[in-house]
């Protein structure tokens, strides 16, 4: 590593790898949800596929310890940002084709390859160049940047497609976003050739072999650690609500009255999410990270304080799907609650990984193993969560992600936190 690579300040390279690492993510989860609405997909299929697609970030912790033999992690960071940008474009030609459903999903689930590969390797980057301190300071930023691609993903560029439907038509209109979306990705990643450090250099594992010798080691000592089988449950059950409200919110926002949801179009959406959720997401999770720094880092109070504003706000969904309100700024309101919550009380989830199960001679792998889960946490959920509001209806759909948050205070409650628990004694 050369002495101006160790020089870059950490807001010099966090902000675009945690903004590269939200968008494909995003668009995948829920901007890809409204744009098959648009396209009269249902509700059941829209859910399951594009939940399904998501699989490459529960499993990327197997390919994990391979980006150990090639390179450095700053080189798969870079190189997986391109690609994903790549292929963006092509999803954008897709949707002119017959068949674009298949053939979009195909490539989306190219692009969770891609883009699961890509985090994998940028929390190496953040967990080998900052010091545990530092990663509590800086994980609010971490969050915040990952969270505005979330609202220009899910947020201005949504609005940004209802606009263009009016005047080029539906399909032109997602075109559009796509490519956006495509020169988004293509231009993180040449920004971070120059500015990541390299995370490490690789550990020069000669063979495939020894490859999937690494490997056996890591998954033996993941489920060798203390109390691992409580951390596994915390981080799967933690995201258990949210997996179910957030695949199904869009398709509520955009289901007409008739069928019991709010009847907005994709650009009163995309104003939602990147207006009032924007500001929301990006203060909840700063202060988040200074919330935790301030309280002596991740303790027992401070642990039940995050998941109380991360499933608390869904019962501001709740309340939209019961009232049905006409007035925008009060479904805004709504939604800068919910964001803010998702925000602040996300850094519990992410610094209880970092601290907690990563650290050891496998780290970074580890840290994947963890975030792997907890997308299994948010996936599974996710892909019935179109099911079950067919078959019940938004208001009582609401009701039940509301009675699916009891596990997570549960698990908050009971799971070990060594440090705690030696500041205790």
């Amino acid at each position: 590593m050369t002495n101006n690579v160790k020089k870059r300040h950490p807001l010099q390279w966090i902000p675009t790898t945690w903004f590269a690492m939200g968008l494909p993510f995003v668009v995948l989860s829920t901007a890809s949800a409204i744009m098959y609405k648009d396209f009269g997909i249902s509700d059941t299929n829209i859910a399951f596929w594009t939940s399904l697609i998501m699989l490459p970030w529960t499993l990327k912790p197997l390919w994990g310890p391979f980006l150990e033999m090639f390179k450095t992690k700053k080189y798969f960071v870079y190189i997986t940002q391109i690609l994903t940008g790549c292929i963006f474009g092509l999803i954008a030609i897709s949707l002119h084709l017959d068949h674009f459903f298949s053939i979009s999903i195909t490539l989306m689930a190219i692009i969770a390859i891609s883009a699961s590969t890509h985090d994998t390797a940028a929390d190496g980057i953040y967990l080998n160049e900052l010091d545990t301190t530092e990663q509590s300071k800086y994980v609010g930023w971490q969050g915040a940047f990952y969270n505005v691609a979330k609202i220009v993903s899910g947020g201005l560029l949504v609005y940004l497609a209802g606009e263009l439907e009016k005047k080029y038509g539906l399909v032109n209109a997602w075109v559009t976003v796509m490519l956006f979306y495509s020169f988004l990705m293509i231009l993180l990643g040449f920004y971070n050739m120059k500015m990541l450090p390299s995370g490490g250099e690789s550990k020069h594992v000669g063979t495939i072999k020894e490859g999937f010798g690494v490997l056996k080691e890591v998954i033996i000592t993941f489920f060798q650690k203390k109390n691992i089988w409580y951390g596994l449950a915390f981080i799967v059950f933690y995201r258990f609500a949210e997996g179910q409200a957030i695949k199904i919110t869009p398709l509520f926002f955009k289901a007409s009255r008739v069928d019991g949801g709010l009847g907005l179009s994709t650009s009163e959406i995309g104003l939602l999410y990147g207006v009032f959720g924007a500001a929301a997401f990006v203060l909840g999770s700063i202060i988040a990270g200074y919330f935790v720094s301030k309280s002596g880092g991740l303790t027992r109070k401070s642990l039940l304080i995050l998941c109380c504003f991360f499933n608390l706000p869904f019962a501001a969904y709740a309340y939209l799907a019961i009232a049905l309100p006409i007035n925008l700024y009060i479904i805004g309101a709504a939604v800068a609650i919910e964001y803010f919550g998702y925000g602040f009380g996300f850094v519990g989830l992410i610094l209880y990984i970092m601290q907690q199960m990563a650290p050891g001679k496998y780290k970074m792998a580890h840290y994947a193993f963890g975030s792997g889960l907890t997308n299994l946490g948010f996936m599974l959920p996710s892909m019935i969560s179109g099911f079950v509001s067919d078959r019940i209806g938004y208001d009582y759909f609401f009701i039940w992600v509301l009675v699916s948050t009891i596990p997570a205070f549960i698990i908050s409650w009971i799971v070990p936190l060594p440090k705690l628990e030696q500041e205790d004694i």
